[in-house]
């Protein structure tokens, strides 16, 4: 009986590292996608509340993220807001900078480009605002606009 205790917590205890150091691993994955959401959100000049349960949504399904309590996702989500509401071009190059921390991770920033399309069509309306938008980033992250029929 102790034995079978012992293995179960210790069982319990690695996947509980396991989540953690995932959360550690991937907290710029995070970082990246929501302020790609914030920045094409905004490129219409409004952030819609569709486009925000779009990326909540997608936060809780994606394996790489759902280990992120949803307050952390929402913090990060208001400051990229929050620096658009500030002054566009800064909320801009802000959300620019922490995106290309993903740069060179190329099935990070395609996963990345894809979240950020669904986001610009949540609202039913996928505008050239926000297409021009998911187009800069695309390339800012060393991809092809044209893989993702921009």
């Amino acid at each position: 009986m102790p034995m079978n205790w012992l293995r179960e917590n210790v069982t319990k205890a690695r996947a509980n590292l396991a989540a953690e150091m995932s959360k550690f691993q991937n907290r710029a994955f995070m970082e990246a996608v929501v302020s790609g959401c914030a920045l094409v959100a905004a490129a219409d000049g409004t952030i819609d509340s569709s486009e925000k349960q779009k990326m909540t949504q997608f936060l809780e399904r994606s394996d790489e993220l759902k280990h992120f309590d949803i307050r952390q996702v929402i913090e990060v989500f208001n400051k990229a807001a929050g620096d658009f509401d500030f002054d566009h071009a800064i909320g801009k190059a802000n959300a620019l900078k922490t995106i290309g921390k993903i740069r060179g991770k190329d099935d990070q920033a395609r996963l990345l480009v894809r979240v950020v399309c669904a986001i610009g069509a949540a609202d039913g309306d996928f505008d050239a605002d926000e297409k021009a938008m998911v187009r800069e980033i695309a390339k800012d992250l060393g991809l092809d606009p044209s893989e993702f029929d921009l």
